[in-house]
């Protein structure tokens, strides 16, 4: 497989600031084949550009939770809402704040890095309460977990270095309080 090499020549733009409004969406769904492409539907015929999409099973087998990022223009969002909730398999379908919920990412940063940057990169490591998770003579992983600001800040000060690849997850969305998500 290819890996993605980002050079350290131009600066890494936070990817929020790149694309615009970005919207996290709880959706409750039924466990069965076709429900993904047709809540993708939805966010394609109104131009919505989807982020990041998690997928996991509920405590209930028969149902799985789809937390999904995306962007787009803010009118277009309650439409999108009402129409995702139309949908069959669909049980509800909820937009999260940061008053009302807790999102949180996490981040695999691979670097390439002499024994003398190395130094230097677990300090910054460090200050994002990041983990080295791999180590070699010549390059090292590291594992950071936040909001996506956090993400964002994290990959760019590793830019300084040479990324090697990134791998991040998508955003994972709990309610605040008793309130089930």
């Amino acid at each position: 497989m290819p890996q993605t090499i980002v050079t350290t020549d131009t600066p890494v733009l936070a990817p929020a600031l790149a694309r615009g409004p970005s919207h996290t969406l709880s959706i409750l769904v039924s466990n069965e084949p076709g429900v993904l492409m047709r809540i993708c539907q939805v966010f394609s015929r109104r131009a919505f550009n989807i982020d990041s999409l998690v997928v996991s099973e509920g405590r209930n087998a028969n149902f799985s939770r789809m937390t999904i990022g995306i962007s787009g223009d803010p009118q277009g969002l309650s439409q999108i809402i009402m129409q995702v909730s139309k949908l069959i398999d669909v049980i509800h379908c909820f937009e999260h704040t940061s008053d009302n919920s807790v999102t949180k990412e996490m981040v695999l940063i691979k670097i390439q890095c002499s024994p003398s940057e190395r130094s230097m990169a677990l300090q910054i490591a460090e200050h994002f309460s990041g983990k080295t998770v791999d180590l070699t003579p010549t390059s090292m992983i590291v594992m950071i977990n936040g909001d996506s600001p956090k993400i964002d800040a994290a990959i760019n000060m590793f830019s300084q270095f040479n990324i090697i690849e990134t791998v991040r997850t998508g955003k994972v969305v709990m309610a605040r309080g008793e309130q089930p998500t």
